[in-house]
């Protein structure tokens, strides 16, 4: 059976802080390296070896997964990034505390903004510091692709072309594959691999450690899901 590892980032600085983030290129907090670390020495322990790698277009992941594939003796892999699975655009909330948020907008309201599937949060003005639309790493996109803030249904909308295109075919080829990515991109494609409705989905976290592992059969079913752990002395 083929396997597909999804890594989330390491805890972030803006983790850290309880910062919304988003598509903000913030780094990994120390305790978000040893994460990084600990993912990879976890995959070599569990035997888990990759014939490619795919992560965002932004440090917390691309380092997340450069650190896990060093530390599984895997650093020699072929690593594609994608704007793709960059995480969710928090919009007008990107870089604010997720209590000062709170506290100017209600927290009802802002709940809504974190874990409805389809209401977005306030959109990001083009002039704002932490806006894509002038960032050279987006030069490539057509502009209208740049967004100013996503849900979690948009984020599985941009999400899914590259799953379908790359990933899957990657995964039917009987290649093991490893992603590095966000806590709601991973989650946007959880939610296409297992089919959950967009309320089961909500219920759904994934945290910064361990890796989540999803075997599949030749016809890309799952056939087991689990999170890595340290073997039992």
């Amino acid at each position: 059976m083929v396997k597909l590892v999804f890594a989330r980032h390491g805890e972030s600085e803006w983790n850290l802080a309880n910062l919304f983030t988003g598509w903000a290129d913030v780094d990994l907090s120390e305790n978000g390296t040893q994460q990084a670390i600990d993912a990879g020495k976890l995959i070599k322990e569990a035997g888990i070896e990759f014939d490619i790698a795919y992560t965002s277009v932004l440090k917390r992941a691309i380092k997340t997964t450069n650190y896990a594939l060093e530390y599984s003796d895997q650093l020699w892999v072929p690593v594609v990034k994608t704007w793709r699975l960059n995480e969710r655009h928090y919009g007008g909330l990107t870089g604010l505390n997720k209590a000062d948020a709170a506290a100017k907008h209600g927290d009802e309201q802002v709940h809504i903004w974190r874990r409805s599937y389809d209401v977005l949060p306030p959109a990001m003005p083009h002039d704002d510091e932490y806006s894509a639309h002038a960032d050279r790493r987006y030069a490539n996109l057509e502009d209208s692709l740049i967004p100013d803030a996503e849900n979690l249904k948009v984020t599985l909308e941009r999400a899914l072309p590259f799953w379908e295109d790359q990933i899957a075919p990657a995964l039917k080829d009987g290649k093991n594959v490893f992603v590095g990515a966000h806590g709601n991109s991973i989650r946007a494609l959880v939610k296409h691999i297992k089919q959950l409705s967009d309320e089961e989905i909500m219920d759904v976290e994934i945290p910064n450690f361990p890796p989540l592992v999803f075997e599949f059969d030749d016809e890309l079913n799952l056939v087991k899901e689990y999170y890595l752990a340290p073997k039992q002395a």
